[in-house]
């Protein structure tokens, strides 16, 4: 233990002489040893926009977030992607809220400032006005710049700030700790309010740092502060021997597995037997050897150990599960030991593909049938909640367990808004695989986001209904924008008669190619599939029309027939 961090921290906020506290602060160190040694300890301090409609939302999020978060990222990343990471996904959550305002005055917008402690290093996060401090031997050092802009009259603004724009541009720094350093994180109702002087005064004090943060509050308050108060304080007592940094660099290089064979023991995990391998990954069913929990361990293939951006994706993969947490979804299982190969554990489900338990129920009772939408819809909309698209839904990406309890599952294709490595996450490969499934748009080059998985929901919809594609089969032999525009959706009642009207609309509108008609998002889709539109009970306007035009000409023939038949009497009767 003589080897690990060890610090004291604490922190307070108060709202001070306002009447709502739209400040946030938070403090996490791991008392379990592992996530210590791997992932170290956290301190953020938050200051929601007072301007904003919902400042203290924004800040509350932005902390709690991260520290939830963080911590769920993969070991082998560095502290610099984790914390970036997650900021992106955290900071897009907040400016898509803000964006639900009509006024551009209004939203989720906050400062936001964050020390992760991991080995020898501080590691800083940093947009906005509230501010990081170093003190070391009575000197005083301020690590961060305040994002602001000046009004004149002492006024200033925010010129960056979580949740203001669809980027974020953050600060990133690393600061060389020593033992009986002290760091401060604190919003500016604490840091403008008092001189340097007193702020070293204080926190160079020897108490409790708990009392420290709370003298540094009664001295902004004695300084007239007439904002929101809130303050981090740290005191490193003991740091590391070894610099876990370079530590982290041997994990992010961690070898492939060998090829597992049943009875063969990894990091306390016994392999039992190999449930699937192809081109690019293999399963394993094993056993902890502690617990004797059977789990799923993913292993990357051998085809790939030079190929870095495989390697990112596939450790991506485990973050990425990790964050989203629904009982319709496969769990990843968060690693608690240290490994000495790539891989990633989930749990065990022991059911089949959708595509194989269609074969053997298709069709299905209606019953049935609905409420495994209803799941896979669920699963996705905890993607979608995540700021997650999954891309590549398919019947052999969802798990049916015997007693029809349905899990999405497979991230390798999901898309993450916001992390700047996958601005254009669209690959050819993700895209041919599952054609017949994807939205054809993925193949043209663009991303539908959420609509491209209401098209594969859809899809998976009508086929179970029907045991056919929307298209037919032949949409998985089109390669271009002209090619699709040959396809003509088949009304699902055409293979099955019980489908009704309305029920073929709501699929027809989930899986049309026009972004515009198609379903914006998973919840509307549901609605209209599980109770009736009226707007799918209406007669189409080109069918009366046709109607009509057919009725014209059945009357015109008649009168023309009987006018022939006249004639003809009539000449009958004058010979």
């Amino acid at each position: 233990m003589s080897q690990n961090l060890q610090i004291e921290a604490a922190f307070i906020s108060t709202a001070g002489i306002k009447p709502v506290n739209e400040d946030a602060a938070g403090v996490r160190v791991p008392e379990d040893e592992y996530l210590s040694v791997n992932k170290g300890v956290v301190l953020v301090v938050a200051d929601g926009v007072s301007s904003a409609e919902a400042g203290r939302e924004a800040s509350h999020t932005a902390v709690e977030r991260f520290i939830e978060e963080y911590f769920q990222t993969p070991d082998t990343w560095s502290v610099s992607k984790c914390g970036e990471q997650v900021l992106s996904t955290v900071n897009l959550r907040l400016f898509r809220k803000s964006h639900e305002f009509a006024s551009e005055t209004k939203g989720y917008l906050s400062t936001f400032s964050a020390v992760v402690i991991k080995g020898q290093t501080a590691h800083f996060f940093h947009v906005g006005d509230s501010r990081i401090f170093l003190l070391r031997a009575d000197e005083l050092v301020q690590c961060t710049t305040d994002h602001v802009a000046s009004l004149g009259d002492n006024k200033t603004f925010l010129t960056r700030a979580i949740g203001m724009d669809n980027r974020l541009h953050i600060d990133y720094g690393r600061i060389p700790l020593e033992e009986g350093d002290r760091l401060l994180l604190c919003s500016d109702g604490v840091h403008d309010f008092m001189s340097k002087e007193t702020l070293i005064s204080e926190l160079g004090k020897d108490r409790p740092v708990k009392e420290i943060s709370e003298a540094l509050l009664e001295k902004a308050l004695a300084g007239e502060s007439d904002d929101n108060l809130s303050a981090v304080v740290a005191r490193i007592e003991k740091l590391p021997r070894e610099n876990i940094d370079d530590y982290s660099a041997k994990l992010t290089r961690l070898p492939f597995p060998p090829s597992l064979l049943p009875g063969m023991k990894l990091d306390g995990y016994k392999v039992v037997k190999e449930l699937f391998a192809s081109s690019r990954s293999q399963l394993y069913l094993v056993e902890d050897e502690v617990s004797g929990q059977q789990l799923a361990m993913k292993t990357p293939s051998a085809n790939f150990d030079e190929d870095t951006a495989y390697i990112d994706r596939f450790i991506q993969e485990e973050w990425i599960g990790i964050r989203i947490q629904s009982p319709n979804v496969v769990r990843i299982i968060p690693q608690d030991r240290t490994r000495s190969c790539l891989y990633y554990l989930m749990e065990y489900v022991d059911g089949e593909g959708l595509d194989k338990w269609l074969e053997k129920n298709q069709p299905p009772s209606p019953k049935r049938a609905i409420s495994i939408v209803k799941q896979v819809a669920n699963g996705l909309e905890e993607f979608h909640t995540n700021e997650a698209i999954h891309q590549d839904l398919k019947p052999g990406n969802i798990i049916v367990t015997k007693d029809d309890r349905a899990l999405v599952l497979d991230f390798g294709s999901v898309f993450v808004a916001g992390l700047s490595e996958r601005v254009n996450p669209i690959t050819p490969e993700g895209v041919l695989g599952t054609a017949g499934y994807s939205d054809p748009l993925y193949l043209q080059g663009h991303n539908p986001g959420i609509q491209g998985d209401v098209y594969s929901l859809g899809t998976i919809t009508y086929e179970m209904f029907t045991g056919q594609l929307p298209y037919g089969e032949k949409i998985e032999e089109c390669r271009s924008a002209f090619d699709y525009d040959q396809l003509r959706y088949t009304s699902a009642n055409t293979f099955n008669p019980v489908v009704p009207e309305w029920f073929d609309g709501a699929l027809k509108k989930a899986t049309t190619f026009d972004l515009e008609e198609r379903y914006r998002t998973i919840d509307d889709f549901m609605k209209d599939l599980l109770q009736p539109n009226p707007e799918f009970l209406k007669t189409d306007p080109v069918v009366q029309q046709s109607a009509s035009t057919l009725m014209f000409w059945k009357l015109l023939s008649g009168f023309w027939f009987v006018t022939f038949f006249l004639l003809v009497y009539l000449f009958s009767q004058n010979s």
